[in-house]
């Protein structure tokens, strides 16, 4: 996976970073497993400079822990962390929500419409997680706050990795698509604070079915 002409724009270490990050979310490289520095080097086509460099910035996302004689392991996160961080999710995509309707125009109603379609039609659940960030993704870009949205998206991307199966499984799609079409209409209509009461209530109840499952276990 060498470097390509048109990432040229990105430094190595970013390169690297974000390679991994995705990789890590996706599920390719599992809670405890060592990353080697060598091994990752010959993967992205670098030097091991910056890879040690993309495990220090994961290091502070907490994606990554790194150990005296371990060197770097992916790092666990359990059950009541992914609790607190759906608590986090509420307060930025609120937030986010609120800036963006505003400023949501036809074709940001169109792209979000299109990805409930592709969800509906979707058979898998391990897809459904997938869907389900695509949809919240497209209502918020439009709040044109590119720190928050990163906010968003790290914390998300932590929350997909214990969640994206188990509550997918466990809630279905229906009941989610039907919040999800009805926070569309809101938006529509400019609804704001109806719209942001039902986001709210809608990642409050991913956090029942976390803790749901998490009694079952």
């Amino acid at each position: 996976m060498a470097l390509n002409v048109t990432e040229v724009r990105k430094s190595a270490p970013d390169l690297v970073r974000d390679g991994l990050r995705e990789a890590i979310l996706s599920g390719v490289y599992s809670e405890g497993q060592q990353l080697r520095q060598d091994e990752l080097a010959e993967h992205f086509g670098t030097s091991r400079i910056p890879v040690r460099e993309a495990l220090r910035q994961l290091e502070s996302e907490g994606l990554v822990e790194l150990q005296a004689n371990k060197g770097a392991i992916v790092k666990g996160v359990s059950a009541d962390d992914v609790l607190e961080m759906l608590d986090i999710r509420i307060a930025l995509e609120c937030r986010a929500l609120k800036l963006a309707v505003p400023n949501m125009a036809f074709e940001d109603f169109e792209i979000a419409e299109q990805i409930l379609v592709e969800y509906e039609n979707a058979s898998e659940p391990a897809a459904w997680g997938e869907m389900n960030w695509r949809f919240h993704w497209a209502l918020y870009c439009p709040c044109n706050r590119p720190k928050l949205l990163a906010m968003i998206e790290a914390n998300y991307g932590h929350v997909n990795r214990f969640t994206r199966r188990q509550v997918s499984m466990a809630t279905g799609k229906t009941k989610p698509q039907q919040e999800h079409f009805e926070m569309l209409k809101l938006c529509r209509e400019g609804d704001i604070d109806a719209v942001v009461t039902a986001l709210e209530k809608h990642i409050e109840q991913t956090q029942k079915s976390l803790r749901a499952i998490t009694r079952r276990r």
